[in-house]
């Protein structure tokens, strides 16, 4: 158990915020995790995994816990589903392509995804008419205090758009240490619903697609539009697409009769928070070294040494304006820290 004092966190957040931890471990193994929970479970702990959904404001008084745990194996399998159990420290998108190259489907819309498989059910991650609740069965879970084993099964988890009971009524109570999550092996039924999959998939003059399609569909979609953290710091959307009642969509309309929404109810439509943020005037903005990209403005982006408060601000400063304008309020879908 290696402990490091005063760690630069920098290399730990996809933002690129050269925030300190007090102190910072690299947790492998579930003994190695038990071991320093013991030791440490009464002092301030703050539990990394991919740091690809957290902005950090300032630097960090505790003990950062790095859930580094890998592995992916087959569970169980029948003629036509699989079920396979990932490590919580395994990255997303490299787990997807390695269900890809075994033709397991499921997830090949959630391709592109950056973070780790441990912080997947906690934001219940999804993409184009796909989240993980629909392949998610169960997974492991490690509680701080007293370091008991316990298994959260789909319904214990409440998923939500964009939420969970681990972001709400078991927020920082549980380390999830790995997901178990059910795939088809055939027969697969493929999620081209959203227009952009389909344009992109008529593009490439594929007319019958497989998962493998649709997945390359939806990375060259991604990197259309979403710079890379590696070259510009970043943590994908930074909002939640809101979601307003159908009387409050009638009255938006009037005013903004090209707005688009997608339907979830007879009394709910979403609708797309980089469409107001773009209306609003964000788009592309830019100050000193952070701002808006300037191809998808859900996206707040580090140019270079910007701090986390200026981010921040900037995010504060685009909810106010989104409210003002279109009386809509956009929540976001990052952990300020």
């Amino acid at each position: 158990m290696n402990i490091i004092k005063n760690a630069s966190l920098k290399q730990f957040n996809t933002f690129g915020i050269d925030a300190k931890a007090q102190s910072y471990c690299d947790v492998s193994s579930i003994k190695e995790l038990h071991n320093v929970l013991k030791e440490y479970h009464s002092n301030p702990l703050f539990i990394l995994g991919g740091g690809s959904n957290m902005l950090l404001t300032k630097d960090i008084e505790a003990l950062v816990l790095h859930i580094n745990l890998k592995g992916i194996e087959v569970v169980s399998s029948t003629e036509n589903t699989v079920v396979i159990k990932a490590m919580a420290g395994e990255n997303w998108h490299n787990f997807v392509l390695w269900c890809l190259e075994y033709n397991y489907g499921g997830i090949e819309n959630l391709s592109l995804i950056p973070g780790n498989i441990g912080t997947a059910p906690i934001q219940n991650i999804g993409a184009y008419g796909v989240e993980l609740k629909d392949v998610f069965l169960s997974c492991e879970a490690i509680n701080i205090d007293d370091q008991t084993k316990r298994t959260f099964t789909k319904s214990d988890c409440n998923f939500g758009y964009r939420e969970s009971i681990f972001k709400q009524e078991l927020k920082g109570q549980y380390i999830i240490t790995s997901v178990n999550i059910e795939l088809t092996k055939n027969n697969h039924q493929l999620h081209t619903g959203y227009g952009v999959i389909t344009n992109e998939l008529e593009v490439n003059g594929i007319k019958t697609p497989t998962i493998q399609n649709i997945s390359d569909a939806v990375i060259a979609i991604r990197q259309s539009k979403l710079p890379d953290p590696k070259e510009i710091g970043n943590s994908g959307s930074f909002f939640k697409n809101p979601i307003i009642t159908a009387e409050a969509f009638a009255d938006l309309e009037l005013n903004f009769p090209e707005v688009p929404s997608y339907k979830i109810s007879e009394s709910a439509v979403k609708i797309p928070a980089g469409w107001l943020i773009e209306k609003a005037g964000f788009k592309g903005k830019r100050i000193n070294n952070y701002g808006v990209h300037n191809k998808q403005a859900l996206v707040l982006v580090n140019y270079g040494n910007a701090t986390g408060k200026e981010i921040f601000e900037l995010a504060q400063l685009i909810q106010l304006t989104v409210k003002r304008i279109f009386n809509i309020e956009i929540e976001m879908e990052v952990n300020t820290i």
